[in-house]
């Protein structure tokens, strides 16, 4: 009975194998497309712009008290727009740059 069990074993091996690859490289490349929709650097550029956004806008609505406190310097305002800047640098690094997908990996049978 031990040997039925275990040609039994060895005959259903490989059709599930089959599945499992294709599982995994299922994975993979789901894996892969979330790496990419979480690169850093569109979330520290969205940051940025988020941020200098809202302060560009107090920059903007700086009263006069404010800028003289700054030395007459709308600190503000220039904080803001750097902050714009920086952060429209990431996305536009993430445009011209984007994460590679990994490279195919061939399997054990494939050498």
């Amino acid at each position: 009975m031990s040997d039925e069990n275990q040609n039994r074993a060895g005959d259903g091996a490989d059709v599930p194998e089959a599945g499992y690859q294709q599982e995994v490289a299922d994975l993979e490349r789901r894996s892969a497309t979330a790496a990419r929709l979480f690169d850093i650097r569109r979330i520290i550029g969205g940051l940025f712009v988020v941020y200098g956004v809202i302060v560009t806008i107090a920059g903007f609505t700086a009263s006069d008290a404010d800028i003289n406190k700054a030395q007459d310097i709308n600190i503000n305002l220039w904080t803001g727009l750097g902050m714009l800047v920086l952060g429209l640098l990431f996305l536009l690094w993430l445009k011209l740059r984007p994460t590679a997908p990994p490279p195919p990996q061939a399997s054990d049978g494939e050498h």
